[in-house]
C-alpha cells in the first residue's frame, strides 16, 4: 500500500517533496474547529495525484484533492483488545454489536480470528474511501488520466468503500501509521490476511488501487514553496514578453482563477519532443503520423502540439524554481528539479504495473525523458 520512489532520483519520503502550507490554500481540515486564536495541531495533508489544485468538479465537503489532518478535540482512535479464534460460518454471527470496532481475518475455510479493538485515548483516527457515509473523513474517486471525467458509461471503481485507515499519535513526534481497510458502518473489517503499521514519512506514496496519495508532513510544509510564490513565477514568466517566434505575438501564461476551459488567445503552444514555444496555429499538420502530429517550423521535429499550463498544486513541487520544463505529452510546466523527479518516479497503474505520469493530471509520460526544456522566444524590441 505505501510505494517507495525511485533512489536515483531521491525517495518521495525524503523531504525533497515540499508543500505549502495554509498561505493562499483552500485545505478542508478534518478535524473539528479550535478555539479562536489558536492553530490546530497538524499531523499532515493527502494530496491525490492527478489533480492540479482541486477536483476537475471542484472541491466540495470531504470529496477534494487535498486534506489536512489536524488533532481533533477528543480522541477516537482504536487499539486491539481482545483475540478470538472462530469457526468461519460463525462470524456473521459474532459481529453483530456495532458499538464494538473489531476485525475479522479468514485464514481457512473453517478458521477465522476476530480481533476486538478499545478506545484509545493517545490517537486520533482518519478513515479513507470511496464510501460516503459518515465514518469516512476523505472521499476519494478512481482519477482518470488526463485529469478529466471520462466520457460513456462509468466504469466500476477500483477503490475500496473502506480503503484505509490512519492512526495518528496525539502527543510529540505525532507519527502516523497507515493501516488496510477501514472499520464500516457495523464498526467491522473483513481482511483474508492480517495487515501491518506502517509509518507515513514525508513524500510516502499511497496506492488505493484507482488513485495514489501524497503524504506530506508539517515539516515538509513549512520548506515548500508557497501559492504566491508559483503567482509571482507566471507573473514573471508573463513580464519577460515571450512572443511567437513565428506569429510575432506575445505570449503569456492566463491566471488560474480562469480554470482550465479552453486555451487562452495568447496561451503559449509548445512542440514536446523539441520544447519550441509558439502561439497556437493550423499549419504543419501531420495527419500521416497521426492527429496531433504536427512539424515545428523551427528544427522540422514532428510530435504532439499541446497547449502549456502552469502546474498549480504546490504540493507536487520540489522547489520554487522558474517555470522551464513541461511533461510530454500534456504540457503542465513546472520547474526543472521538479520534472525530472516526478519522469523518474513509477506510479502505480491497475494492480500490478507502474508507470511514471504527470502528478498534475495523470497523463503518462512518453518520450526519452519524461519532460522537455521549453525554448522561449524574448521580444523582439
Amino acid at each position: 500500500m505505501v510505494l517507495e520512489g525511485n533512489p536515483d532520483v531521491g525517495s518521495p519520503r525524503t523531504s525533497d517533496l515540499q508543500h505549502p502550507g495554509s498561505q493562499g490554500s483552500c485545505i478542508l481540515s478534518s478535524g473539528e474547529d479550535v478555539q479562536p486564536g489558536e492553530e490546530p495541531i497538524k499531523y499532515g495533508e493527502l494530496i491525490v495525484l492527478g489533480y492540479n489544485g482541486c477536483l476537475s468538479s471542484g472541491d466540495k465537503g470531504r470529496r477534494r484533492s487535498r486534506l489536512a489532518l489536524n488533532r481533533r478535540p477528543h480522541a477516537n482512535g482504536v487499539k486491539p483488545d481482545v483475540m478470538h479464534h472462530i469457526s468461519t460460518p460463525l462470524i456473521s454471527k459474532a459481529l453483530s454489536n456495532r458499538g464494538q470496532h473489531s476485525i475479522s481475518y479468514t485464514l481457512s475455510r473453517s478458521h477465522s480470528v476476530i480481533v476486538e479493538y478499545t478506545h484509545d485515548s493517545d490517537t486520533d483516527m482518519f478513515q479513507i474511501g470511496r464510501s460516503t457515509e459518515n465514518m469516512i473523513d476523505f472521499v476519494v474517486t478512481d482519477t482518470s488520466p488526463g485529469g478529466g471525467v471520462a466520457e460513456g458509461p462509468s466504469p466500476q471503481s477500483t477503490i475500496s468503500r473502506y480503503a484505509c485507515r490512519i492512526l495518528c499519535d496525539r502527543r510529540p513526534p505525532y507519527t502516523a501509521r497507515i493501516y488496510a481497510a477501514g472499520f464500516d458502518a457495523s464498526s467491522n473489517i473483513f481482511l483474508g490476511v492480517e495487515n501491518e503499521s506502517n509509518v507515513l514519512q514525508d513524500g510516502s506514496l499511497i496506492d488505493l488501487c484507482g488513485a495514489t496519495l501524497l503524504w506530506r508532513t508539517p515539516a515538509g510544509l513549512l520548506r515548500a514553496p508557497t501559492l504566491k510564490q508559483l503567482e509571482a513565477q507566471r507573473q514573471e514568466a508573463n513580464a519577460a514578453r515571450p512572443q511567437c517566434p513565428v506569429g510575432l505575438s506575445t505570449l503569456a501564461f492566463p491566471s488560474p482563477a480562469r480554470g482550465r476551459t479552453a486555451p487562452d488567445k495568447q496561451q503559449p503552444w509548445v512542440y514536446v519532443r523539441c520544447g519550441h514555444v509558439h502561439g497556437y496555429h493550423g499549419w504543419g499538420c501531420r495527419r500521416e503520423r497521426g492527429p496531433q502530429e504536427r512539424e515545428c517550423p523551427l528544427c522540422r521535429l514532428v510530435g504532439p502540439y499541446v497547449p502549456l499550463w502552469l502546474g498549480q498544486e504546490a504540493g507536487l513541487c520540489l522547489d520554487p524554481g522558474p517555470p522551464s520544463h513541461a511533461f510530454a505529452p500534456c504540457g503542465h510546466v513546472c520547474s526543472e528539479k521538479t520534472a525530472r523527479y516526478w519522469a523518474q518516479t513509477p506510479l502505480p497503474h491497475g494492480t500490478h504495473a507502474f508507470h511514471a505520469a504527470c502528478p498534475f493530471c495523470g497523463a503518462w509520460l512518453t518520450g526519452e525523458h519524461g519532460c522537455v526544456r521549453l525554448i522561449f522566444q524574448g521580444p523582439l524590441d
